[in-house]
């Protein structure tokens, strides 16, 4: 048989490589591992010992921290996670934020038997097994030793049936197993042993791909100290923003059985989960003196059952001789509107220095004042804790307002799910969103190699003619 001329054993040799060269960056992109950012965590923990710290024999409560909410009737809302994922091997880890604090058994010099606080828990997954990690501070019963242990690795996660490969942005588990390790056990002060259920957990997370390496920048002189002391003392700042959440079991109670309604933001107003953040702040600050005076852009409106209809608006902060108040224009059955109520106040002591060109209070307890309990209806008494007020007043353009809990995007049906009765298979996560280039480059591939036989085939063909005559 006639063989093929060197220039046909060349052209056939470039089309592969061409070939090769459209297949390779596609199989590097699906390897590549992507960066988890945003996305929650929604655990109960354990109902029943949420149950017990309420109930009539530990009469205690539990408390949120660092912008954890709640979800459902009895689960905590973690937020923010980050982290990373390998679509390839299905490796995954996702740190969340916030916590719980759980109180009960007062005592006779008021302090707490009952004292334990979980934050931070994170989700570690590999080769098929997954373990729950989060900060633990407990006291130990009887003796009262309080022990502080970071990364606990508190919960073993049931992962039969759901393969993590492969899977798409937002990754998503739901209703996955969750047993309580030895580790767990004793730093969940020995309320429980080793082996009990706790309650399943589910979370959804954003991946995206590793950002591209940004060209080194020359550096830029800052400001010296001299210029920053001199710009915060001129009694203007550059942007402001109150977080506030007015109080959890009355968003509950709004969005529960008896309110049946919920709430609309507006006017630039966010919702951050637990608690809704009131942007542009305005105004006049002195650091030297700590005094602020301050508006915010945004409102919020509650509606439901029984004739609820209460909108909080045009928010204002004051702070002078430690002391802050928040006050709102308040509008109650969609008639009456009474002007810069002052809602409730907290304690700022002398923690509003601005440190690198941003002044921070962070959850700082508040209570209700008379004239905030005239604008719930008398709902709540003065005195009344409510939700703790955060506050952040950017002295300079450059620093960053502390950012918003993340909570990722909404999870698409098919993304993977575990039910505690794995009789059926549990579906696996969508597939990459990586595939889909892969897909392409293959189906390129496929025209590439048929474009190169036809060359190969016409060569000889033309070969075999010549060779004939």
């Amino acid at each position: 048989m006639p063989s093929s001329s060197p220039s046909a054993r060349a052209l056939a040799v470039a089309l592969l490589a061409v070939l090769l060269g459209a297949l390779l960056p596609a199989t590097a992109a699906q390897a590549a591992s992507r960066t988890v950012q945003g996305g929650r965590l929604d655990w109960g923990i354990k109902s029943s010992f949420q149950s017990y710290v309420t109930g009539p024999i530990a009469q205690g409560s539990w408390s949120l921290t660092g912008g954890a909410a709640t979800v459902g009737g009895s689960q905590f809302r973690f937020h923010s996670a980050t982290g990373s994922y390998d679509p390839d091997s299905g490796a995954f880890q996702a740190g969340f934020s916030g916590g719980v604090h759980f109180v009960g058994h007062k005592q006779a010099d008021g302090s707490n038997e009952l004292d334990l606080t979980i934050s931070r828990p994170t989700v570690r997954i590999s080769g098929g097994s997954g373990t729950l990690y989060a900060d633990m501070v407990s006291k130990e019963r009887g003796s009262g030793k309080v022990t502080t242990t970071a990364q606990v690795p508190l919960a073993t996660l049931g992962l039969s049936g759901i393969d993590m490969k492969g899977g798409s942005t937002p990754i998503a588990l739901d209703n996955v197993p969750a047993t309580l390790t030895s580790q767990g056990a004793g730093a969940f002060a020995g309320y429980y042993t080793a082996g009990t259920a706790l309650d399943p957990v589910s979370l959804s997370v954003d991946t995206k791909a590793p950002a591209a390496a940004k060209p080194s920048k020359s550096p830029t002189s800052s400001p010296s100290p001299s210029a920053t002391k001199k710009k915060e003392s001129t009694g203007r700042f550059e942007d402001a923003a109150v977080d506030w959440g007015v109080r959890r079991t009355f968003r509950e109670y709004v969005t529960g059985s008896i309110g049946q309604g919920g709430w609309t933001l507006a006017d630039g107003a966010q919702d951050g989960g637990a608690l809704f953040r009131f942007p542009k702040g305005k105004g006049t600050y002195d650091a030297k003196k700590q005094k602020l005076n301050a508006s915010f852009a945004g409102s919020v409106h509650f509606t439901g059952k029984g004739g609820l209809d209460l909108e909080l608006a045009g928010f204002a902060v004051r702070v002078a001789s430690g002391k802050g108040t928040l006050l709102a224009d308040v509008t109650t059955d969609g008639g009456t509107t009474d002007k810069a109520v002052p809602l409730v106040t907290f304690a700022t002591g002398d923690d509003l220095t601005p440190k690198d060109g941003l002044a921070v209070l962070t959850e700082v307890p508040a209570t209700l004042t008379a004239d905030g309990a005239k604008a719930f209806g008398s709902l709540y008494k003065a005195g009344t804790a409510m939700d703790p007020v955060s506050l952040a007043v950017a002295v300079d353009a450059k620093a960053k307002l502390p950012a918003l809990p993340d909570l990722g995007s909404e999870a698409a049906p098919s993304t993977a799910s575990a039910t505690p009765s794995a009789a059926t298979p549990a579906a696996q996560p969508a597939a990459a969103d990586s595939s889909s280039r892969t897909s392409l480059a293959v189906g390129g591939g496929v025209v590439l190699i048929a474009a190169a036989a036809g060359v190969l085939y016409a060569a000889r063909r033309r070969r075999t003619a010549r060779d004939t005559t």
